[in-house]
């Protein structure tokens, strides 16, 4: 039997993040390419992203395959295609830089040692490996559909601990930091003094199995005014903490540790304070250590990348499970082959919660959801510019956008799919 009375913390960190810098710059080079081939009219199923961005003092480097429209190629003086070392379409570098410094201003950058308009930015972005592409490609033409970019195995989670069916400590850790985010850049009081670059923690007390109380909250935010010291920063902040953790309900413990900027000054942030990578933060990016993670990070993939598709399709899967009231608290595995179309392996575990077995979910998720990668893009409309907004404060546990299409994966309305192939079946 599982655990009912426990501590359990999860982290997040916010979009000034050296890493999530790095993972919006390389989201916004998706969303780039998907945008140029809508307005191209090329076929979207053809994109192809795999992008990496690295960030330090003044310095972006953004690295990776593509197969994109020919508006963002390389043209010589008479219009003509021009070829890389390889072979392959050469990239044209300035729309490229244009998106990222339009993420950096952003995010809020302004600062001597990184600014979106001064900071050197290289492209070394190149076409995907004819190797790599046959998987997808050449996959089609054998099996009607196309296969897996590449293989592993992906997570979905979710349970009531929350309206959004998501832990409780990923949850507060997230809000604490959007609250934050959105008064800096209202330019009204003291917050608007915060910088970008900032991390969260919260520990939660479990008592009977539900989320209770807070007992330590953690906060490590930029400021701008390097006479703040870290007695100031908790004034500033602990108002939108604690706006944050009633607004969903949980409490804070009267014991409750708190520790804000607890090392002193922060001023020097972001990239100049310590370099970025795309896809170092995996958990903030799910659930916060709370469910199993397969590895793969999301940021800077088009969605034939199973690391990506298939771990929002476990998660869709996962959240109507509980929304359909199946069970309380639910995992999905999915697992893939490099060129092979459907998942080897389809795991649901219930953790003790279920109404019904989970082999027989098991059974109903293969009959309500095609899980090959076009039938996860079609399923879920992935196939458009929606992914920037991922990049900071989690992919799950967000609201569906009604009119981009945005965090389609967060919808219930395959619950009653879902209770219907498990009635039919008994």
């Amino acid at each position: 039997m599982a655990r009912q009375n426990y501590l359990f913390t999860s982290e997040s960190v916010s979009e000034g993040h050296p890493d999530k810098v790095c993972d919006r710059i390389s989201d916004e080079i998706v969303d780039l390419v998907y945008r140029e081939a809508k307005k191209e009219g090329m076929d979207l199923w053809k994109v192809r992203v795999a992008c990496e961005t690295l960030a330090t003092t003044n310095r972006v480097i953004i690295a990776g395959e593509v197969r994109v429209p020919q508006s963002l190629l390389k043209k010589d003086k008479d219009g003509n295609t021009v070829l890389d070392q390889s072979g392959n379409p050469a990239v044209n570098p300035s729309k490229f830089r244009s998106a990222a410094r339009r993420a950096i201003k952003a995010i809020g950058y302004e600062q001597d040692g990184f600014h979106w308009k001064t900071v050197k930015i290289d492209v070394l972005l190149h076409g995907q490996s004819s190797d790599i592409g046959q998987g997808v490609d050449s996959a089609a033409d054998r099996q009607g559909e196309e296969g897996a970019g590449d293989q592993g195995i992906m997570f979905g989670y979710a349970c009531r601990e929350t309206p959004d069916l998501m832990p409780a400590p990923i949850y507060y850790a997230h809000r604490i930091l959007q609250l934050l985010a959105d008064a800096r850049k209202s330019g009204i009081g003291d917050a608007a003094k915060l910088g970008p670059d900032a991390k969260s923690q919260v520990t939660v007390r479990y008592a009977d199995g539900k989320p209770k109380e807070a007992t330590q909250i953690v906060l490590s935010t930029q400021h701008l005014d390097p006479s703040w010291d870290n007695k100031k920063v908790r004034q500033v902040v602990e108002p939108y903490i604690r706006e944050a953790l009633s607004s969903g309900g949980l409490a804070i413990a009267d014991d409750c540790s708190w520790y804000i900027n607890p090392t002193g000054k922060f001023v020097i942030g972001g990239p100049d304070g310590d370099a970025g990578l795309t896809g170092r933060k995996i958990i903030v990016d799910t659930y916060g250590g709370a469910a199993a993670h397969g590895g793969g990070a999301f940021s800077g993939k088009d969605t034939t990348k199973v690391d990506r598709s298939a771990a929002y399709a476990a998660r869709y899967l996962a959240k109507n499970v509980v929304a359909a009231g199946l069970a309380d608290r639910c995992t999905i595995q999915l697992s893939y082959a490099i060129g092979v179309a459907q998942p080897l392996s389809v795991y649901v575990d219930l953790h003790g919660t279920g109404r019904i077995s989970e082999e027989e979910i098991e059974i109903a998720i293969r009959q309500v959801m095609d899980l090959s990668p076009s039938g996860i893009r079609r399923h879920l409309d992935l196939n458009k510019p929606i992914y920037a907004r991922t990049a900071a404060y989690g992919h799950f546990g967000r609201k569906p956008g009604a009119r981009d299409g945005s965090f389609s994966w967060e919808r219930t309305d395959l619950a009653k799919a879902l209770q219907q192939a498990l009635a039919k079946a008994a």
